[in-house]
């Protein structure tokens, strides 16, 4: 018998790049479209799940992640896209 449960993944923008992560599982890909990223890190995490030699985390574990957003405010230096400088030595 099997289950199908969603996994909670992370998707990224890095440049070019598509980035996947799972935290729950500890597992990450790339690709170039954010479907590629997608189709890459469900292979993966099909791949981790039958490999025999790595710890595998229970249906509780699972299902006990949580998704949150928490506020935060963003310096006026970052919404102005200004990096902060470093002090000479």
């Amino acid at each position: 018998m099997t289950l199908q449960v969603p996994v909670p993944v992370l998707i990224t923008r890095e440049g070019k790049w598509f980035v996947a992560s799972s935290p729950i599982l500890d597992v990450a890909t790339q690709g170039r479209t954010e479907k590629e990223v997608k189709e890459n890190l469900a292979d993966l995490i099909n791949e981790y799940l039958r490999d025999p030699d790595t710890r595998k985390p229970s249906l509780d574990e699972l299902m006990s992640l949580t998704l949150a957003n928490i506020p935060v405010r963003i310096p006026e230096s970052i919404l102005h896209g200004k990096t902060a400088s470093s002090p000479s030595s």
